[in-house]
């Protein structure tokens, strides 16, 4: 968790997809490989997944999973530096692949809004990501370090539960969900989506989208320079 404002009112925010239009943890994997801490194996064990999510023949829920998987496996005895290197790397290259639609929403929440922003992916470049785009606070995968070296052992994974994370974040900073807004693309969003005032769901999987459908919230679509509101 980043520096905490002095605003009352909380907007909570997915980043992998909803803000940065990738996943951080997929362009960090990839760097991992290209500069040597991860094997080029790894490029290959993706390649089944990701084609079958470019020609529609899968799902990119299943590609992101086997990215997830992949890192999660060769983690283990990483130096923490390494990782905090090729993370800064990727943010600088990248740090202004977002979406239109976020981007300007973020920047008019920010005037009365306290930016809560949750990612599936590592902390180490979530916090990156966090130094250009500078939330409230943020939350991401965690793994556990010894002699400054991963275990691969998990020790906080926020999208287990992003309900309880943004329940408990209210609770310590001593807010309320009045005049909340949250924003997501994905299923595991709808936990913290169902409990703010004004959720939205950006460029939805099928999932939420039914979710969004059955509940009457708003679903936003950005296709490449137009942005729709259904």
């Amino acid at each position: 968790m980043s520096k905490i404002s002095s605003k009352k009112k909380i907007a909570v925010l997915d980043i992998d997809g909803t803000i940065f239009r990738s996943s951080l943890q997929r362009e960090l994997l990839m760097s991992l490989v290209y500069f040597g801490v991860f094997p080029p194996i790894v490029k290959k064990e993706l390649e089944k997944n990701y084609y079958a999510w470019v020609n529609r023949a899968g799902s990119y829920e299943d590609y992101i999973n086997k990215v997830v998987q992949s890192y999660q496996q060769r983690i283990n005895g990483v130096l923490v530096s390494d990782v905090r290197r090729v993370a800064n790397i990727v943010i600088e290259q990248q740090k202004y692949r977002v979406y239109t639609y976020t981007r300007e929403l973020i920047k008019e929440l920010r005037k009365d809004y306290r930016l809560v922003a949750i990612s599936g992916s590592p902390i180490e470049i979530v916090k990156e990501f966090n130094r250009i785009w500078k939330f409230d606070a943020v939350y991401g995968l965690v793994f556990e370090v010894e002699d400054d070296r991963y275990t691969g052992v998990i020790k906080f994974l926020p999208i287990r539960d992003k309900k309880s994370v943004i329940e408990q974040y209210v609770a310590e900073e001593q807010l309320s969900l009045k005049n909340s807004i949250g924003i997501g693309d994905t299923e595991s969003d709808s936990s913290f989506l169902e409990v703010v005032d004004k959720p939205i769901c950006f460029n939805p999987n099928h999932a939420l989208y039914e979710i969004a459908k059955k509940n009457k919230w708003e679903i936003v679509i950005e296709r490449k320079d137009v942005i729709y509101h259904l």
